[in-house]
C-alpha cells in the first residue's frame, strides 16, 4: 500500500488530490477500499476489479431514482466519502451534490467522463438548476468502454502491482458489450420521443432520431406547450410509441397515449441494482434496445 499511496502524488488529469490522511488510508488488513458514487459506475469498477481480494468497492447511491439533480448527501454518506481511499466518479456534472464533500476529501478521485465527448445538456424545464452537459455518459457502450479504460488507467496507476490484473478485467468487460447489427438496422431512424433527458447518447450511439425528450419529475410535470408539441409530433411522424423511465413518473405520458392512442414502454437509466461487474448493465442496455425495436416496430 506504500506504493499505492506514492503513485496516488504522480496522477494527472484522471486523479486529483494525495496523501490521504490517516482517516482515510488503507487499513491495516491492506484492503482498498474504493467508493463508487453511482450505479453505473459501480458496476464498471466491480468489473475492472474482479478477483482481486485486496479491493473493496462500496457504492454511495443507490435509490430506485431517475435522476440525481436534488439528491443530498446523508451522514452515512459523508462517513462513506471521509473513509475511501479511492473514489471513482461519473464526472461531467452528474455528482455537483458532492462537491463540498470531495473538496474536503483528499482520496485521490477518477473522473469517468475524461475523454468523453460530452453532449450539450437537454432543456431542463421548470427545474431551479442548469446543466452545462448531458452527464448520462454511460447510456452507449462506447461511452461505457471509455469510462471502463479510466478506471483501470487510474487504478493501474494508484496500485502498479496489480495493473495487469485490471487491463485483463478491462479488456474482458469491453469485450463483452457490443451491438447486435440487426437490431441497429431496425432502430435506425426510428423517431423517440422519452420522459427522461438521460437518453441522449443512447440515441446517438444506437441511431434513433430523438424528437423530444422532457425531465418529467414532482413538481415539473410537462407544460400545456410542451404536450401539444408531443401530441403533435406523435401525428406527424406516426409514431406508435413513447417511453418513460421505470423509476419516473408516466402520468404525463398516460395522459397522451389515451389521447393519441400511442402505446408506452419503459425503458432503464441504470441507476440502482443489486448485481456487479459488467453484466447487469449489459443486460438492461440490450432490454433497452429490446423493448424499443418492439415498440417502434
Amino acid at each position: 500500500m506504500k506504493k499505492l499511496l506514492a503513485a496516488a502524488c504522480t496522477l494527472g488529469l484522471l486523479l486529483s488530490a494525495c496523501s490521504a490522511p490517516a482517516a482515510s488510508q488503507p487499513e491495516e488488513d491492506g484492503r482498498l477500499r474504493i467508493l463508487a458514487t453511482t450505479y453505473p459506475v459501480y458496476l464498471f469498477t466491480t468489473a475492472v476489479t474482479e478477483g482481486l481480494d485486496h479491493i473493496e468497492v462500496s457504492l454511495l447511491v443507490n435509490q430506485q431514482t431517475s435522476c440525481l439533480h436534488d439528491y443530498t448527501l446523508t451522514v452515512a454518506d459523508m462517513k462513506a466519502i471521509e473513509g475511501a481511499d479511492v473514489i471513482v466518479m461519473n464526472g461531467a456534472g452528474l455528482e455537483d451534490f458532492m462537491d463540498d464533500a470531495l473538496a474536503a476529501s483528499d482520496a485521490p478521485v477518477i473522473d469517468c467522463s475524461e475523454g468523453i465527448e460530452l453532449l450539450p445538456a437537454l432543456g431542463h424545464e421548470g427545474h431551479d438548476h442548469d446543466t452545462e452537459y448531458d452527464p448520462h455518459i454511460w447510456m452507449s457502450y462506447e461511452n461505457a468502454a471509455r469510462m471502463l479504460e479510466n478506471i483501470e488507467n487510474g487504478l493501474g496507476e494508484l496500485d502498479p502491482e496489480h495493473d495487469e490484473d485490471y487491463c485483463r478485467n478491462f479488456g474482458n468487460a469491453s469485450d463483452a458489450m457490443g451491438y447486435d447489427p440487426d437490431k441497429l438496422a431496425a432502430l435506425d431512424g426510428k423517431p423517440l420521443i422519452t420522459f427522461h433527458d438521460g437518453f441522449q447518447y443512447f440515441a446517438q450511439a444506437t441511431g434513433l432520431s430523438l424528437l423530444k425528450a422532457i425531465e418529467e419529475e414532482e413538481g415539473a410535470e410537462a407544460s400545456a406547450a410542451e404536450i401539444k408539441e408531443i401530441v403533435s409530433l406523435i401525428g406527424e411522424y406516426d409514431i406508435p410509441a413513447i417511453f418513460t423511465e421505470v423509476n419516473g413518473s408516466d402520468a404525463t405520458a398516460q395522459a397522451i397515449s389515451r389521447e393519441t392512442g400511442c402505446q408506452v414502454y419503459q425503458l432503464d437509466m441504470i441507476m440502482s441494482g443489486d448485481g456487479t461487474g459488467i453484466q447487469p448493465y449489459v443486460d438492461a442496455m440490450e432490454k433497452n434496445i429490446d423493448t424499443i425495436v418492439e415498440a417502434l416496430g
